[in-house]
C-alpha cells in the first residue's frame, strides 16, 4: 500500500496553521467596526450646544455591535467552526465596542461635568468600568483555555455586551426624556452609579445564563412561539413609542435575573433558559 505524503504542518519546525473561519469572524469584524464608529460619533458630538444627535447615533452603533456579537459565536457553533483565533478576536472587539466606547460615552456626556473642579474623578470612574471589562474578558479566556467545560455553560459575572447594552439603552432613554430641555438633568448621576454597579458585576462571581441553546435547533411549545411572535410584532409596530423603554428594561431584567436565579426551582429555570443539558455538554459560551 502506498503511504500518504507527510503533512508539512506536522514537520518539526513548521509553523502551526491558524484556523480562521470567514463568516463568524466577519460578524466579529462588524462588531469592531460599530465600536469604532461609535467612538468617532462621540468625539464629533457638540454636547455643549445641547445637541445629542451624534450621541444617539453612537448609541445606535453600540447596540448594533451587541447584535453582531450575539450572532458571531452562534454562527461559529452552528457550523462547528469555533477556534481560539475567533475567541481572541471576539474579546478584542468586545473590549472596544463594549468597554472603551461606553466608558468614553459616559465620561463625555456625564462624568466630565459632574465633579466640577475635580474632573479626574470622572475619568477615574470611566477607567474603572474599562478595567473591569478587560479583567472580565481575560478571565473568560483563561477559563475557556482550560479545555472543554472550562468556561462552563454559564457566564461568570455580568457579560460585557449586556453591560454596554444597559449603559447605551439607558443613556438613550434619558436623552429622549430630556430632549426638550436639552440636558440630562439629575439623571446623569444615575448613569454614574450604574457604571460603577456594572463594573462590580462584571468581575463578580454571579452566574448568568448564556442562552446559547436558543437558536435554530431550540425546541419550544406552540403557545410560547405564538406569544413570542406577537410580542416581536408589537415591538415593531410601536417601536418609536416603546423601544426606548423596552431595551433598558430588558437589560435590567437580565442583570437582576442573576441574583434571583439561584432561588428559583430548576424546572422554572429550565423553562426560562430553554436549557438542554445534552447540548451544553460540549459547548463553551463565546466571550461575554
Amino acid at each position: 500500500m502506498d503511504k500518504l505524503p507527510p503533512d508539512p504542518s506536522a514537520e518539526e519546525g513548521a509553523e502551526p496553521k491558524l484556523k480562521i473561519y470567514f463568516l463568524p469572524n466577519l460578524l466579529t469584524a462588524g462588531n469592531l467596526f460599530c465600536g469604532f464608529v461609535a467612538l468617532t460619533k462621540i468625539v464629533e458630538a457638540n454636547i455643549s450646544a445641547g445637541n445629542y444627535q451624534q450621541i444617539k447615533v453612537a448609541l445606535g452603533f453600540i447596540l448594533l455591535a451587541c447584535i453582531f456579537d450575539l450572532f458571531d459565536g452562534r454562527v461559529a457553533r452552528m457550523g462547528g467552526v469555533e477556534s481560539p483565533f475567533g475567541r481572541e478576536f471576539d474579546s478584542l472587539a468586545d473590549l472596544i465596542s463594549f468597554g472603551v466606547a461606553p466608558a468614553f460615552l459616559v465620561h463625555r456626556v456625564v462624568l466630565r461635568d459632574v465633579f466640577g473642579a475635580r474632573p479626574e474623578f470622572g475619568w477615574f470612574i470611566s477607567s474603572v468600568y474599562l478595567l473591569c471589562g478587560a479583567f472580565r474578558l481575560a478571565r473568560f479566556n483563561c477559563l475557556a483555555a482550560q479545555g472543554p467545560g472550562g468556561g462552563g455553560k454559564d457566564f461568570l459575572g455580568f457579560p460585557i455586551p449586556s453591560a454596554a447594552g444597559l449603559v447605551a439603552s439607558l443613556t438613550l432613554l434619558i436623552i429622549q426624556l430630556n430632549e426638550k430641555e436639552r440636558t440630562l438633568g439629575a439623571w446623569k448621576y444615575l448613569l454614574a452609579a450604574v457604571l460603577l454597579l456594572l463594573s462590580a458585576m462584571m468581575v463578580s462571581t454571579v452566574r448568568y445564563p448564556s442562552f446559547k441553546s436558543l437558536g435554530l435547533r431550540s425546541r419550544s411549545t406552540f403557545t410560547k412561539a405564538i406569544i413570542t411572535a406577537v410580542f416581536l410584532g408589537f415591538l415593531f409596530v410601536f417601536r418609536e413609542a416603546i423601544l426606548f423603554y423596552v431595551l433598558p428594561a430588558f437589560f435590567t431584567l437580565y442583570l437582576v435575573y442573576g441574583f434571583i436565579r439561584p432561588r428559583i426551582s430548576r424546572r422554572m429555570r429550565r423553562e426560562i433558559e430553554e436549557e438542554d443539558d445534552d447540548e451544553f455538554d460540549t459547548h463553551t459560551p463565546s466571550a461575554g
